[in-house]
């Protein structure tokens, strides 16, 4: 281990990196941290990376992008070589960098380059932890601006100049995701680069599709009575059917917010405890017997319940997302459920139970009522 760790040039492994070497040695399987090692694409980068005058972010970031650089750097953060810092924040200022080469327009650049730095860097900035939600729109509220402006330049239109057939005619000959330059825009109206009055037609809350009752009660038998999913995904996918959570608030659940005895198990999922009784106890169980990756380095005094491929985080929302899916669309069945309970409790008990905001338990109970008065109206109509 410590051979294939060493400074090519000296021979020997870096004091810093001993804590790293000395982890992987401890590991329950330490075959299976060689296997990995050996391998040539990451005997390669921590022969570069031990190359280093010192192994720091900094060091880490000049070496080339792949995931085997941020697999190393979580790694060593895990085990303390590295200090801990923000992944999404330092993602997107690494992303920021780049994604600039690709407007055609140097006054455009600079645009793009202050929106960065004054309307996301500097949110991020003033988060404790940027979530991945935040990093994925924010991306994407970029990408959109830049489509937009090299439309503009490829059409020999300047950003002050900008009119609303303008943003008509571009916004009817793209995707649907032209509707969050909406984000741009309004900072470039506030810092008066473009005309007050232009608009573009925004996302309507409401339109995404809603599991019906019917398909959720199908979807909860297959999860809780077959081994379809894995006990991990069976647990996660109970708190979206049945309690309305939303994916990225269930991968950051820690095992102090679960607590299992013999009688019952319980789960924080908002302001209080909720009791999951039999069957949808069971998955849980099984998974507090079998965390799972108890035996790596990646996570050797995890609290995570959903732990994730990198070194000490839990698993990505995303991924989780796409193993549920399956059986079902998870923002499909959260609608859904929420439609539902809207039905039976008042506003103000669901918010807090399930750790949303009163307004957006609001909206849903108001769609329900209308739902229920189509319905009585369509009955006395017949």
């Amino acid at each position: 281990m410590d051979r294939l760790l060493a400074n090519p040039t000296t021979g020997s492994i870096s004091t810093e990196l001993v804590p790293f070497a000395d982890a992987l040695k401890a590991m329950k399987r330490a075959n299976s941290g060689l296997t990995w090692i050996r391998q040539k694409h990451v005997t390669q980068f921590l022969q570069e990376l031990a190359m280093a005058p010192a192994v720091t972010h900094e060091a880490v970031d000049a070496l080339p992008s792949s995931r085997t650089r941020e697999f190393v750097r979580g790694l060593l953060i895990e085990h303390g070589v590295l200090p801990q810092r923000d992944l999404y924040r330092a993602r997107y200022d690494l992303w920021s960098r780049d994604v600039l080469d690709r407007l055609t327009d140097p006054v455009n650049r600079d645009v793009v380059r202050r929106y960065i730095r004054w309307q996301h860097q500097r949110r991020m900035n003033q988060m404790d932890q940027v979530p991945q939600g935040t990093f994925l729109r924010s991306k994407q509220t970029v990408t959109v601006a830049i489509d937009l402006l090299n439309w503009l330049t490829d059409h020999g239109i300047e950003l002050g100049e900008l009119e609303q057939e303008h943003l008509d005619a571009w916004q009817a000959t793209g995707p649907s995701t032209r509707l969050v330059a909406d984000r741009f825009l309004g900072w470039a109206i506030k810092t008066r680069l473009v005309r007050p009055d232009l608009k573009i037609q925004r996302h309507r809350r409401g339109t995404s599709p809603r599991m019906s009752a019917v398909d959720q009660e199908q979807a909860v038998q297959r999860v809780v009575h077959t081994d379809e999913l894995a006990p991990r995904d069976r647990a996660a996918a109970i708190l979206v059917l049945v309690f309305g959570q939303q994916i990225e608030g269930v991968v950051g659940l820690t095992w102090d917010d679960v607590k299992v005895t013999k009688d019952l198990v319980t789960v924080r999922v908002g302001a209080i405890e909720i009791a999951l009784p039999d069957p949808l106890d069971g998955p849980w169980r099984r998974l507090a017997r079998n965390p799972g990756s108890e035996r790596t380095a990646a996570h050797p005094n995890s609290n995570w319940v959903f732990r994730g491929y990198s070194p000490g985080r839990h698993i990505d929302a995303s991924h989780l997302r796409n193993r549920l899916r399956q059986v079902f669309s998870t923002r499909a069945a959260r609608l859904g459920t929420l439609h539902e309970l809207t039905k039976l409790a008042p506003v103000a008990i669901l918010a807090e139970a399930l750790g949303y905001h009163p307004s957006t338990i609001e909206r849903h109970a108001v769609d329900s009522a209308a739902a229920y008065s189509r319905y009585v109206a369509a009955v006395r109509g017949d």
